[in-house]
């Protein structure tokens, strides 16, 4: 019984300091460290009085660029983002735009290749074999050294395009990457809304700190140069792509400015979907993503951030059936006991009432945080299993 006890005393504060640390401290790191670089940069600027934006550029002095957007099915999105692209602030000659359909059923197909002589350019695959297959060929078929990823629901604001390419100048610069916002129903506004403005907001510091993970694949730019073909079902491409980049010595950079607005999945089980499948590819590029060169910060947050995201499933199954062992000790473990089943408690009642309390403030934060953790739950056992797959269709 002794080493019962030990064993659940240790699996019980090792998981809970590590979800603590993944949720709460680790942010409160962030934000510490990006309070110093920023004093120091300020400190900087007051004495030198040095420009530190880096400047937009002219017209003349602006980049041809190659739009590559995979579609499946998207003829609900389609005219408006083909509108979207055309109102931009871009010099229309400087822009290749190609659309990869991937063996679409719908009016896809009709709608784009009716645009050909406004130089929309349809590259349609005969059969559906998954976005990193889409992206591969694309890439073949542009023109141009610099590519901007998007999706075909993604709406850039007009001066998008010129954010992110003004940091190709730097020669180092091999990824940028934009901002995405989220127009959302009532229920993923207290869901998914209030999760992606903490992830922006750790994203930003991240990137003040030389730490660029990831894009958002809805946006973001890419030296042409940079780009190493993706392994016919790879899932998280806009996670390999940057992480490629890196690995030809290239920086990743973010840029806030950069905006672009995407749509939401309506509903938690919408998101859910999704997030197993990111589970899934996440799971499958584990081996590959520890192997790419990171600086010291860059791999600290890359393993604090990603990582132990990946792995809080079994951190919270660990640290609950620790603690229920523990009770029988302890009147101390008692009340976290109460507190942890409070949590799944909070989280079935917004399961419950998920429609009646959507205008209830994060009322509904905790089914959407015990769901997305149950999604990579899924996602890992059927990685396990070799169940995953390479094609993607829209949640919104």
């Amino acid at each position: 019984m002794r080493i019962v006890y030990l064993l659940a005393l240790l699996s019980f504060w090792v998981s809970g300091a590590l979800i603590l640390y993944a949720y709460f401290l680790y942010p409160i790191l962030l934000l510490f460290c990006y309070a110093f670089v920023q004093l120091r940069s300020d400190l900087a600027y007051l004495l030198g009085r040095t420009d530190r934006r880096v400047p937009a550029l002219r017209g003349e002095e602006l980049p041809s660029v190659t739009f590559l957007i995979p579609a499946f099915n998207e003829e609900q999105h389609l005219r408006q983002k083909i509108a979207n692209l055309f109102e931009m602030d871009y010099p229309r000659e400087k822009l290749q735009i190609i659309f990869i359909s991937d063996g679409s059923t719908d009016a896809t197909n009709e709608i784009l290749a009716s645009l050909s002589d406004s130089g929309v350019e349809l590259l349609a695959l005969s059969e559906r074999a998954g976005k990193a297959n889409a992206l591969n060929q694309g890439v073949m078929r542009a023109r141009h050294d610099l590519l901007i990823f998007s999706d075909a629901s993604t709406l850039f604001a007009p001066d998008a395009v010129r954010s992110l390419v003004r940091h190709f100048s730097d020669e180092t610069v091999g990824v940028v990457c934009g901002a995405l916002r989220f127009q959302a129903g009532a229920e993923s506004q207290q869901t998914e809304g209030v999760y992606w403005r903490y992830e922006s907001m750790m994203r930003l510091m991240e990137a003040r700190l030389g730490a660029t993970l990831t894009a958002s694949g809805a946006v973001y730019a890419l030296r042409r140069d940079a780009y190493v073909p993706l392994t016919p079902g790879a899932v998280l491409d806009d996670f390999l792509i940057p992480m490629n980049a890196r690995r030809h010595g290239y920086r990743v950079l973010y840029d806030p400015e950069a905006v672009a607005t995407d749509f939401a999945a309506e509903s938690v089980q919408g998101e859910f979907t999704r997030r197993v499948r990111l589970a899934v590819g996440s799971f499958q590029s584990f081996g590959h993503l520890l192997r790419t060169p990171m600086n010291g910060f860059t791999r600290f947050a890359f393993l604090s951030h990603k990582v132990l995201r990946w792995i809080l499933p079994l951190l919270l199954c660990m640290a609950l059936m620790s603690n229920l062992i523990l009770i029988r000790y302890s009147s101390f473990y008692t009340i976290l006991g109460v507190l942890q089943l409070a949590f799944y408690f909070w989280a079935w009642i917004g399961y419950l009432l998920q429609k009646r309390i959507t205008r209830v403030r994060y009322a509904l934060l905790g089914y959407f945080i015990l769901a997305m953790n149950l999604a990579f739950l899924v996602g890992f056992f059927r990685y396990l299993t070799n169940r995953g797959e390479a094609t993607w269709q829209r949640v919104n």
